[in-house]
This record gives structure tokens, C-alpha cells and sequence, in this order.
């Protein structure tokens, strides 16, 4: 699968920090250490020795090194890690001196592809890896340690037994027709594969993983002057909109991300929605109503102490088949909107900063339940999609009396798609494509 040379990364960010780690694995590892490391010791694995780095006979850095000699390392292969002070030309010599030494630099994820091939970890927890490096949010890093530990892989493999079980007992059909009938053993398959389909179907949440790894997203939209945009500053706990008396001010879509109980959730201000003849306004309504419509939540802001006007009632008949949220704003102000008169409302003031606990609590129980499904990457969920097709294509065969042995074809078939979930069936194509959203280093 790939030549057992000896390969060298920075593992940390590039630029200037407290720390430079320089990781090295393969068969040169340890020597190109004693080389370059004093003292040059008779090393004991996975143990930190502190020395300096050496180059041309000179002091390069004060630093700290270890040796994690094979199997007991993350490629499973004799790893070292230099670990320097940070800083781009330190680190930059040591990779050169290593390069010079027959070692070659490393590719995008190819210390986490050597820990795959190497049979460390299954593909579905090598891609863990860099969802957990990736992940904006406790909900996301959850779902990454979660699959890290095996989740995925102890979920995918009670998925493959049931399937091996229902292949056994088509392969007793076919072999002892004289013992089992075609009607007894289409029965249970036809039963199990359906169920297993769906048990399939279930762990896919694609709307809850989206949420979990890229935010909700919670569009703030009412006609001018209700205060979205002073709502988004107290939301935002700065100043992210301008905010004035005149209406209209809010022209185009402004954006501000923040976390509310590990949830990541992107604000969205808009132009407020009414009917007007400045070109520009009316193409910043336009993607208003765009990001409405796309919205996970929206947030429909009314002024509390104002009756509804024409442009409130087109707005709340407009959401009302979507999630919403009914903010009350002005609430700092008599109050002539109340509540009680609207689903799902809460009256709060972006002058005063209160009722935004309310607000972002509701706001959070949209997101409920992201990425706590079995599944939360694309790829796994297009696949485990794609096996529960071929199980209810092999229900389908046996419900219309095809031959057994069709229904055994579409089994294997789900079988074999569930192998590429955890890598029990792979090609290089597959693993270029996974390991080239990965960072060097890593």
C-alpha cells in the first residue's frame, strides 16, 4: 500500500509559539534522533530527555525529544517527536537536517494513513481525528471523541453481524432447499433486512450533524426599526450591526458566530422586510427573505409597544410553517404586544439587555440532540444510506418470489458498503480522498 520509508512534518501550527514538535516515523527514526539529539544515549522508549539539538556542530536549540519505538506508537512504527521552542527557522532546520538524512517529508494525513494501514485504527476513527482538530463547539468535539472511541466502528460492526446472519440463513436455503423452503427463509430475511434497513436510516441525522459541525443558524428578520440589529449587538455582546433611527440602515445580511451551551449558532441580521423603491434596499429584502427561507431558526422581532402593522402580519404568515422564535422587543418600553398572544414568544430589550437568557434558551432547544446520532459524517451517512437501499432492494426480491441467491447479491452488496465505513473495504482512491482533508503533521 505504501513504501515503509521513514517520513518527518511539523506537527504544531507553522509560526511563532511557545512549542515546535517536529514528528518523525518509520524505520530511521531512532538513528536520525541520536544523530541530531545530544546527549546520544542509549534511549528507553517513551521517555522525555532533555539535551540539545545539534547541527554542524553546533548548539541549534535547548529542547526535548522522545522515542516511542514500534508497535507502541501512533503509526506503529518507531516515532520520534522533537519537541523545540517555536519559532519558524528552528524547526525549518531541524526538518532540512532530517531531510538530508534520507528522510522524506511528509504528506497531508499520512501519519494517521500509516496508523490506519498499520491496523492501529479503523478509517471511521482516523477520520475522527481531524473532525476532533476541526470541530467548533463541545456538540462537535463530542461526536468526534465519541467515533474516536469506536463508536462508529462498535455500531457498523453490530450492523455487518445482523447482515452476516441473514446471509447464513439465505446460504442454508440455497444449500438445503430439502430443509429450509424458500418461503421460510424469505420470511425472516425479508423481515430482518427491513429492520436493519431502517435501524440503518435511523442513525443518519444529517440536518442534527450539520448543526453539530457548521452551527445553527438563527436569522434575526422584521420590518425597520424593530431592533434586529440592536438585538444582534446584545446577543453578540458587541457591536456588530450600526444601529441608528433611520430606516432602512441594515442593507445587506451581517453575520456574528458564538457558542451557547458548546452549540455553535450564527446570527443573522437582516434588511428589515417592507416594500421600497431604493434599488439597494430592495436587493438586501431579497436576501433578506433568502436567508429566511434558509434559516434553521428564525427569530421574528416585533416592536412591544407598537400595535402589529401590515408588514408583522406578512412576516408571521410567511414563518408560520417554519421554527420560529416570537421576540417582543422594546419590552423596556408600555407594552401594547403581549406573550401570551403569540406561540413561542418572549419579550426581551435590546436597550436594557434583558430577556436574552430566555431567548438564547429557546434558540438552544432547536439544536437538540445534534450530532448525538450513531452517524454525523457525510460520508458515513451516504453510505449507510446506500446499504439500507440494497436491504430493502433484497426485501423486495424475496416479497416478489425472485430466486434467493438475488437477495443474497443485494446482502453482500450492503455488506460490502458498510466496509467502506471502517475501511474493511478500501482502495487508494478512497484513502487519498480522506487523508487529503488532513493537515500536514497529522
Amino acid at each position: 500500500m505504501y513504501e515503509k520509508d521513514t517520513i518527518a512534518a511539523l506537527a504544531t501550527a507553522p509560526g511563532e509559539g511557545g512549542i515546535a514538535i517536529v514528528r518523525i516515523s518509520g524505520g530511521k527514526a531512532e538513528s536520525c534522533l541520536q544523530q541530531l539529539f545530544q546527549p546520544a544515549c542509549a534511549w528507553d522508549s517513551h521517555r522525555m530527555y532533555y539535551g540539545h539539538l545539534m547541527q554542524d556542530g553546533q548548539v541549534l536549540d535547548e529542547c526535548m525529544a522522545v522515542l516511542m519505538r514500534a508497535p507502541r506508537s501512533y503509526t506503529r512504527e518507531d516515532v520520534a517527536e522533537i519537541h523545540l521552542h517555536g519559532g519558524s527557522f528552528v524547526a525549518g532546520s531541524v526538518l532540512k537536517a532530517l531531510y538530508a538524512l534520507g528522510v522524506r517529508p511528509a504528506a497531508a494525513g499520512e501519519f494517521t494513513r500509516r496508523a490506519f494501514l498499520n491496523g492501529r485504527i479503523d478509517l471511521s476513527r482516523a477520520e475522527a481525528v481531524m473532525a476532533l482538530i476541526s470541530a467548533e463547539g463541545s456538540r462537535a468535539a463530542r461526536a468526534a471523541v465519541r467515533q474516536l472511541s469506536g463508536g462508529v466502528s462498535s455500531f457498523i460492526k453490530g450492523a455487518q453481524e445482523k447482515l452476516l446472519a441473514l446471509l447464513a440463513g439465505v446460504a442454508a436455503a440455497i444449500d438445503y432447499p430439502e430443509e429450509i423452503t424458500f418461503e421460510e427463509a424469505a420470511g425472516e430475511m425479508t423481515e430482518g433486512a427491513l429492520s436493519l434497513a431502517q435501524e440503518l436510516e435511523n442513525a443518519c441525522d444529517e440536518r442534527g450533524a450539520r448543526i453539530a459541525g457548521s452551527g445553527l443558524e438563527v436569522v434575526l428578520c422584521g420590518r425597520p426599526n424593530v431592533g434586529k440589529s440592536s438585538l444582534l449587538n446584545a446577543l453578540s455582546r458587541q457591536e456588530v450591526a450600526i444601529v441608528t433611527d433611520i430606516p432602512g440602515t441594515t442593507r445587506d445580511i451581517l453575520r456574528s458566530d458564538m457558542h451557547l451551551s458548546g452549540l455553535k449558532v450564527r446570527f443573522v441580521d437582516t434588511a428589515g422586510l417592507r416594500q421600497n423603491t431604493d434599488v439597494i434596499e430592495q436587493m438586501g429584502v431579497e436576501r433578506a427573505r433568502k436567508a429566511v427561507a434558509g434559516a434553521d431558526v428564525a427569530v421574528v422581532v416585533l416592536d412591544a409597544s407598537q400595535p402589529l402593522q401590515q408588514q408583522d402580519m406578512e412576516l408571521l404568515e410567511e414563518t408560520k410553517d417554519m421554527p420560529r422564535i416570537i421576540a417582543l422587543n422594546k419590552g423596556d418600553l408600555p407594552r401594547v404586544l403581549q406573550a401570551e398572544d403569540f406561540e413561542n414568544a418572549v419579550v426581551v430589550s435590546a436597550a436594557e439587555k434583558t430577556g436574552l437568557e430566555e431567548l438564547e434558551k429557546k434558540i438552544v432547544a432547536y439544536g437538540a440532540g445534534a450530532g448525538e446520532s450513531e452517524l454525523t459524517q457525510e460520508r458515513h451517512m451516504a453510505l449507510a444510506r446506500e446499504a439500507a437501499a440494497a436491504l430493502r432492494r433484497a426485501a423486495a426480491a424475496c416479497e416478489i418470489g425472485e430466486a434467493v441467491d438475488v437477495a443474497a447479491m443485494e446482502l453482500n452488496e450492503a455488506l460490502h458498503v458498510l466496509g467502506r465505513i471502517t475501511g474493511d473495504q478500501v482502495d487508494e482512491k478512497l484513502l487519498d480522498d480522506v487523508f487529503s482533508r488532513f493537515c500536514v503533521g497529522k
